[in-house]
C-alpha cells in the first residue's frame, strides 16, 4: 500500500448522522484540525459523499463504509470498489458490527482492496474475533466490544493494553485503533496515553450538538497526547495548549 498512517492517528465515522453539506462542513473542519496539528484523521463516509470530501479536502484519509467484491461490468446496486477509488477513497471499512462479515468474506474483501491499493481498516467485537482477523493482514484493526458503541462507556486501560498486545503477537505492522462510546477530547487524550495507536469517534462526534467544534478539540487531544509522551514528530509545535490540562481527567471506565 503506497498510503502511510501515522500514529497516533483520529478517525471519524459518519454513518448516517449526517448527510449531505453536513458531511462537507464536518470534513473541512476536521480537515483544517489535521493541518493545524499534523495528525493523520480517517473519514469514513457515505457512498454519496466521497467525492465531494476527497476534492474538498486536502489531509483528511477518505474511507469506504463497504465495497462488494465485483469487478466492472454488471451488477446494479453492488458497490464496485474501482468507482469507490475514483471517487477518492483510500481505504474501505470491513466487519463494522452494522455490517458483519464472514472470515471469508473479509479475506476476499482484502484481495480486492489490494488490487486497487485500498487499505482496509477492520473492526472486530472479540478478542477473538481480532486474532483471527489479524491473521488476514489487514492495515487496521478496531477491536471494539459492539456492547460499547454509542453507550457512552469506553474501554478500559486493560482492553487497550491487551487487545493492542494480541493483535501484535500476530502482526507487529497492523495499527491498532480504539473506539466505542467516546464523547470528550479527555478520553480521546487518555487512550492515546494508555497506548492506543488511534482513536475512532462516531456518534459522539457525528450526533453532537456542534461536530465541528468537538471534532477539533479531540483531533487537538491527539496531538497534545503525542506531546505530551514527548514524541520528536511534534516536540517543535506551539505550546499554546500545554497537554497538563487533560492530566486531572476521570479515569477511564472498567467497561470492556
Amino acid at each position: 500500500m503506497s498510503l502511510s498512517i501515522r500514529s497516533p492517528f483520529f478517525e471519524i465515522g459518519v454513518k448516517n448522522y449526517l448527510y449531505g453539506k453536513d458531511i462537507l462542513r464536518l470534513a473541512q473542519a476536521a480537515d483544517q484540525a489535521a493541518i493545524e496539528n499534523d495528525v493523520d484523521v480517517l473519514f469514513i463516509t457515505p457512498y454519496t459523499e466521497i467525492r465531494s470530501v476527497a476534492e474538498n479536502t486536502k489531509r483528511l484519509v477518505v474511507v469506504a463504509p463497504y465495497m462488494d467484491l465485483l469487478y466492472p461490468g454488471r451488477g446494479l446496486a453492488d458497490v464496485l470498489p474501482e468507482a469507490l477509488k475514483d471517487a477518492g477513497a483510500k481505504g474501505v471499512v470491513v466487519n463494522h458490527c452494522e455490517k458483519p462479515m464472514s472470515l471469508p468474506q473479509i479475506k476476499a474483501t482484502l484481495k480486492r482492496a489490494r488490487e486497487l491499493d485500498m487499505f482496509v481498516f477492520a473492526c472486530a467485537d472479540s478478542l477473538e474475533e481480532a486474532r483471527a482477523i489479524a491473521c488476514l493482514g489487514p492495515e487496521i484493526i478496531n477491536p471494539e466490544p459492539t456492547e460499547l458503541i454509542g453507550s457512552g462507556n469506553i474501554c478500559s486501560e486493560d482492553y487497550i493494553r491487551q487487545s493492542t498486545q494480541q493483535i501484535h503477537q500476530i502482526n507487529p505492522h497492523i495499527l491498532v485503533e480504539q473506539a466505542a462510546g467516546i464523547t470528550t477530547e479527555e478520553q480521546v487524550f487518555q487512550m492515546i496515553q494508555t497506548g492506543a495507536q488511534g482513536v475512532g469517534v462516531a456518534s459522539g462526534i457525528a450526533a453532537a450538538a456542534d461536530p465541528c467544534a468537538i471534532a477539533k478539540k479531540m483531533i487537538r487531544a491527539v496531538r497534545l497526547a503525542q506531546e505530551a509522551e514527548g514524541g520528536t514528530k511534534y516536540e517543535n509545535l506551539s505550546r499554546n495548549h500545554p497537554a497538563s490540562i487533560y492530566r486531572d481527567a476521570p479515569i477511564l471506565s472498567s467497561h470492556h
